[in-house]
């Protein structure tokens, strides 16, 4: 026990006799010089009366100002302003009582004068020097010399990154490249710019460098894959700052560093949106999402929630999505009136209870089965929940006199090629309908693949990766159109205040991308080589795959809006009256599992509908005998 008090105790002690030391120093030495210059001086002694009062008075400053709290090891500028006030205040102290004990008669004026600054001095100086050796002896007693960093990016990212890394022990930095030539040869904190983006693979070279750091946290898509091209050249280790969009949105620290994501490649433009529209949406209305625990429901209602909604309701059928999304928001947003509902939006009397308890302005419907192939040889299924699930909560919406329904669909619902996509059509239809019998505004969102959704393609592929291979890819031209998940969830919500009834709004989603280009830039971003450490496999279209999605049919005749990344198409009306006894046959049919007839409903709703066989045999093509 008292070996722990002692240890405890000992470096404040330490420090404490090292600034009374100095006190006793600057004072002596000071007096003793100036007492030099005169004929008769007084005997003072080293340890005098007035000695001991100047260390008593300026001890009691120290320890009022606080300066034994700060740690050596980390002192800086505040803790130099804390030392110069502590001395300025110790001089006021020290005058205060010498002239009560004195009058100070045997204290010259010039020694309260030059004492301030030389204790500063005596003070700080050990302080910093002390950190200085701190900082830089892991360098010499390091089994592992720092590792040697090249920096992407000299502009203000760069500035703030090469700030916050030459006080790092574990790096050495050994240049920066960027593409402003008024900067060449600039240093930037004591690091010279090399050069070029362009040669990064010689440079890296000459430098010997270790790793790349990518500063370019405003770089659109197109930019991070040139840059990421020439860092997988080199063949080294690269991380990058993350995105301002994700800074600003809080799920990253501006100075953190990270492993190049896929998002970074195929993200685009950060959208513009009119904010003010759409909280005025939003904001102090009570809101339902459907699905509300998948990948897009809950980012909407993440969206949701910060826009000031009164309330959200939430309705999801898988318990432990609901349960986490929950969660989230009421740590995040704790002042939100949230409920959260387990249920099916097939489920006509469970939707007509959430819809009399929540009373919902706006609905944004996002249950929905989605898999492809998966859907292919289960017509009942899809047609209940993304048809049939889709008529239930459209007509609660209708009864309880909601203000505005969203419908969210998918590229796939376009001259559909499967199940999932002509149910998803059908959907549509029905809402495009409805919209004219309502006072609701119906409103329909079409767009593509979201990255990193749930059952998408990106997690499968990681998970492959994982696994040491193959990357399974269906078809070498296969194509998609993809965005990152919180990009369209804005752009619904835009869409949503546009949106006056009855129109089909898509979603700008760039151009499409090819899967086998993004399989091989996962292999990559993982630091493995296509072909030789992860061998990419092409299978073969499955039922009801196309080579590449639409986002229009040729009747649609879409056209632009107000904003640059939504699209009209105009809808194809279809008689009331057909389209009602339709849904009512939908229904006899999915009670009595008749999946014939409920083919020839999807026929009388989508003359165009086609489906592919069911023939899912596939052929493995390896990665190396690919068409080039």
């Amino acid at each position: 026990m008292i070996n722990r008090i002692i240890a405890k105790i000992h470096p404040r002690l330490a420090v404490v006799v090292h600034d009374l030391t100095m006190v006793w120093l600057a004072w002596t030495a000071i007096t003793s010089i100036r007492w030099s210059f005169e004929s008769a001086r007084p005997e003072l002694g080293l340890f005098g009366p007035e000695v001991l009062l100047v260390l008593a008075s300026q001890g009691l400053i120290f320890w009022i100002t606080g300066l034994y709290k700060g740690l050596w090891r980390f002192a800086s500028l505040p803790d130099l302003w804390n030392i110069l006030r502590a001395a300025t205040l110790g001089a006021l102290a020290i005058t205060v009582t010498l002239f009560l004990y004195n009058r100070l008669a045997t204290v010259p004026r010039t020694v309260l004068l030059v004492y301030t600054p030389t204790l500063a001095l005596l003070l700080g100086f050990p302080r910093l020097a002390y950190r200085y050796w701190k900082d830089n002896r892991l360098d010499f007693l390091s089994r592992s010399p720092a590792m040697r960093v090249l920096v992407l990016g000299a502009g203000r990212a760069g500035d703030t990154l090469v700030r916050g890394l030459v006080r790092e022990n574990r790096y050495r930095l050994v240049g920066m490249l960027d593409d402003n030539p008024q900067i060449r040869g600039a240093r930037i904190h004591g690091v010279p710019v090399l050069g070029t983006l362009e040669q990064l693979p010689d440079l890296a070279r000459e430098t010997a460098a270790q790793m790349l750091l990518i500063a370019m946290p405003s770089a659109t898509s197109v930019q991070m894959q040139r840059v990421v091209g020439f860092c997988e050249q080199t063949g080294l280790p690269f991380r990058t700052m993350p995105r301002l969009a994700d800074v600003v949105a809080g799920r990253s620290s501006f100075g953190e560093l990270k492993e190049v994501a896929i998002e970074d490649l195929l993200g685009r433009e950060q959208v513009q949106l009119d904010w003010t529209s759409i909280r005025t949406g939003i904001s102090g209305k009570r809101v339902l999402v459907t699905g509300g625990g998948g990948s897009i429901g809950s980012e909407l209602c993440r969206q949701v929630a910060r826009l000031g909604a009164a309330s959200l309701t939430i309705l999801e059928l898988s318990e432990y999505n609901l349960y986490r999304i929950e969660q989230e928001l009421r740590r995040e947003f704790p002042e939100l009136l949230l409920d959260a509902r387990i249920g099916d939006c097939g489920d006509t009397v469970g939707c007509e209870r959430v819809f009399s308890l929540a009373r919902p302005q706006v609905v944004f419907h996002a249950a929905a089965y989605k898999h492809v192939p998966l859907l292919q040889e289960q017509l009942r299924e899809a047609f209940r929940n993304n048809v049939l699930g889709t008529h239930a909560v459209a007509e609660a919406a209708d009864r309880h006199g909601v203000e505005c329904f969203v419908l969210i669909s998918t590229d796939k619902a376009v001259n559909p090629s499967s199940i999932m996509g002509a149910c998803k059509r059908a959907a549509e239809i029905y809402c495009q309908n409805f919209a004219a019998q309502s006072r609701t505004r119906f409103i329909t969102v079409r767009f593509g693949n979201v990255l990193d959704s749930a059952g998408s393609v990106v997690p499968l592929f990681r998970e492959q990766i994982r696994a040491g291979g193959p990357v399974t890819v269906t078809h070498p031209e296969i194509t998609r159109y993809f965005m990152t998940i919180p990009e369209a969830c804005q752009l619904i919500l835009q869409a949503a205040v546009l949106g006056k009834g009855g129109e089909i709004f898509a979603l700008d989603m760039g151009e499409p991308v090819k899967i086998a280009y993004l399989a091989e830039q996962m292999i990559l971003l993982a630091g493995k080589q296509p072909g030789r450490d992860v061998e990419i496999a092409f299978t073969g279209l499955r039922a009801g795959e196309k080579l590449f999605e639409e986002l229009f049919h040729p009747l649609e005749n879409y056209q632009a809006t107000t904003h640059a990344k939504i699209f009209l198409a105009q809808p194809r009306s279809m008689a009331w009256s057909l389209l009602t006894m339709l849904m009512q046959q939908a229904e006899q049919a999915v009670r009595e599992f008749d999946e014939v007839l409920l083919r020839r409903i999807l026929d009388q709703l989508l003359p165009e509908f086609e489906a592919r066989g069911s023939d899912t045999t596939a052929t493995v093509i390896p990665f190396s005998a690919r068409p080039s």
